[in-house]
């Protein structure tokens, strides 16, 4: 029997490169990765017939319009992609009996609160990104109610543009920096959330889990600033760069952030059976393998 075949979209971000890194401990499957210009997944025509094609058993769904602050003014395109594309991709997944995974967002939530956020908890988002990717969750439900998504915050890897890049450019660049320091939340290194799709998918396969639809929180573990991140980047790369912590006011900016991104993980805990691993030591291994490379 031929292997089951994992599809992955938006196959040149970061979690899909996250993913590309762990092909070989999952060899039971065979993946096919797809950038924007392979399949524009806003296109039903192109989908479908990609599906008739391939007829893949998993989808993971990583095409996202990401560019917070442009999303105020590229508003059509910002929704063609995190909504109307999402509810393409489900609705084509559920056709062809495909099991879907969509990755969504801390920024459905407005980040008035006080404690984490629940799946449960209200959605109210503060910027156009947020709020084209919780239309993304709607339509996901809505056309394809087998469907995973997956809430993530503060994304950085090895791979594409992050804040973990950044600050460890521009330490080497500058003598100091200033870093908000009143915006809290909780870091994800993209091959961690990588690991935990593709643990789900196996799982599933295999039978040690059952696919068990709806939305689930995920980050690594521990609340932090930005401050809190770039004084960790500092420490972990040796940097004299001297980090100043600043109140998100003196940076204003086109898109308003959140000023509480912490999200609650315990459902995804108890319902897969699994150990999330905790900011810092994820970090230094990202940190590790970007200087060896």
């Amino acid at each position: 029997m031929p292997e089951p075949v994992i599809l992955v979209t938006g196959a040149n971000g970061q979690l899909g490169a996250a993913i590309r890194s762990l092909l070989s401990l999952y060899q039971q499957f065979q993946f096919v990765f797809l950038t924007k210009e392979d399949l524009p997944i806003h296109r039903f025509d192109l989908v479908q017939q990609y599906f008739e094609k391939t007829s893949p058993a998993f989808c993971i769904n990583c095409a996202a319009y990401t560019a917070v602050d442009k999303a105020e003014t590229e508003r059509d395109l910002a929704m063609q992609i995190n909504a109307e594309a999402v509810g393409i991709l489900a609705g084509v997944c559920k056709a062809f009996n495909t099991k879907l995974i969509h990755i969504s967002t801390d920024y459905v939530f407005d980040g008035t609160a006080t404690i984490p956020y629940r799946e449960d908890s209200i959605t109210h988002p503060v910027n156009y990104y947020g709020a084209t990717k919780l239309k993304g969750e709607s339509l996901c439900v809505e056309h394809n109610n087998e469907s995973i998504i997956i809430r993530t915050s503060w994304v950085y890897a090895e791979y594409g543009n992050n804040f973990v890049k950044t600050m460890i450019r521009l330490m080497k660049e500058r003598n100091s920096l200033n870093v908000v320091n009143d915006q809290l939340g909780s870091p994800t290194y993209a091959v961690d959330l990588a690991k935990l799709l593709l643990d789900i998918i196996a799982g599933s396969k295999s039978g040690k889990t059952t696919w068990t639809p709806g939305i689930y929180h995920y980050s690594n573990e521990g609340i932090i600033s930005w401050y809190d991140f770039a004084m960790a980047i500092k420490e972990l790369t040796q940097s004299n760069c001297i980090v100043h912590p600043v109140p998100t006011a003196l940076y204003p900016t086109p898109a308003k952030r959140p000023a509480w991104s912490v999200m609650d993980k315990e459902k995804i805990k108890s319902v897969y059976h699994i150990v999330i691993p905790a900011w810092k030591q994820s970090l230094a291994v990202c940190i590790s393998h970007l200087q060896h490379t």
